[in-house]
């Protein structure tokens, strides 16, 4: 794709036509269907925390009181809809080996749906934000996931096979849930009310990673500690994706009343402001640790069960970015921290067994099991 001057949305939905291409979708995934922005409802008219909360909501851009929380705004958007084109780009090679039709038109429709959220991401950006915002959105369909330019950690990692989708959608399509609830509490009126339609769509992808799962464990074909090491692949990167401990921007985010807590309209406790991510963190951590209860209790007689690595291994943010952890949480000297990541993540051989499980008949149940 050549630079480009967007000048109008019809302008992006022609950038966005010739994204698709550039990355070689499928043409096929969008036939039949419309994109479009769309809006929900509000929890309520008034702004619910913050140095602002009870004033009313803002529904313009220049109503927004100053131009570091116009600035923090325009980050926020643009980050949740890099998120959202990435995860196309990463997922789109599977529709050629998909396990089942079931299967197949559930990718199909996750990746449409991921593209509309990026899309309304891109609506907002173009309604409000003037330059800024049109800069951003040409941007955002500039990078690519796949020469590791994406914003995030998570979506500039290669999703290779079916293992790989089903753990991505359960784990990473999960903290999209909470990143999403906690924008649905936003000061900014037209931010909030996308998070709606969006939620809906967003449980579907939730549920596919989760049924997914549970249909391979049943089947008994894959090894389950090879599906332990996927689990140890992403989610270190989903722990990464709540942001930085004893965050300032989340602080701000918080006093300005752009983005609240998950259980925002249900904790009646004042929020710690400078723990924010680590408390969303924590309601994450213990939602999988349920999915994962749940997925044990299918699994075969004697096999061995999954868990969720430690906070601390391998992580890329936080208080424990860089740091030398086992998947049990325990230290490690350099010569041992490496030969652990060689046993506890897929490798060459891994990747290839995976991949090759997933088109052997019987990999996975079909859907009614």
């Amino acid at each position: 794709m050549g630079a480009a001057r967007l000048n109008s949305f019809d302008d992006w939905v022609d950038y966005f036509r010739a994204w698709q291409k550039d990355i070689d979708l499928d043409p096929s995934v969008n036939s039949g269907y419309t994109f479009e922005a769309k809006y929900g409802d509000l929890h309520g008219p008034a702004i619910e925390f913050g140095d602002f909360k009870g004033d009313r909501k803002w529904e313009k851009i220049l109503e927004v009181p100053d131009q570091r929380i116009r600035d923090a705004l325009l980050h926020l958007i643009t980050y949740q809809g890099d998120t959202e084109f990435a995860s196309v780009e990463q997922q789109r090679h599977l529709l050629a080996t998909a396990p089942t039709p079931h299967d197949l038109e559930a990718l199909v429709r996750v990746m449409r749906e991921e593209m509309r959220h990026g899309w309304q991401m891109c609506h907002l950006l173009m309604s409000h934000f003037g330059d800024s915002g049109r800069l951003e959105a040409q941007k955002m369909l500039e990078r690519r996931a796949t020469r590791g330019e994406r914003l995030l950690g998570s979506f500039n990692v290669p999703v290779e096979n079916w293992l790989d989708f089903f753990t991505y959608t359960q784990f990473i399509d999960r903290d999209g849930k909470f990143q999403l609830g906690m924008l649905s509490h936003s000061a900014f009126a037209p931010l909030a009310r996308s998070m709606g339609p969006m939620l809906k769509e967003e449980s579907f992808h939730l549920g596919t990673g989760n049924n997914g799962l549970k249909r391979i464990v049943r089947a008994g074909r894959l090894p389950i500690p090879l599906m332990q090491k996927y689990f140890n692949k992403w989610v270190p990167t989903a722990y990464d994706l709540f942001g930085t401990d004893g965050s300032s921007s989340a602080h701000w985010a918080y006093v300005w009343g752009l983005k609240g807590r998950f259980d925002e309209d249900q904790n009646p406790h004042p929020a710690e402001r400078d723990r924010l991510n680590e408390y969303a963190r924590g309601l994450y951590a213990e939602e999988i640790r349920g999915l994962v209860e749940a997925l044990n209790r299918d699994l075969p007689e004697g096999a061995p069960p999954l868990y969720l690595p430690d906070e601390k291994f391998n992580r890329r943010i936080g208080e424990h970015a860089g740091g030398r952890f086992a998947v049990d949480g325990r230290p490690l000297d350099e010569a041992a921290y490496a030969r652990h990541l060689a046993e506890v993540l897929p490798g060459d051989e891994d990747r290839r067994r995976a991949s090759a499980i997933g088109r052997e008949e019987g990999f996975i149940l079909p859907r009614q099991a």
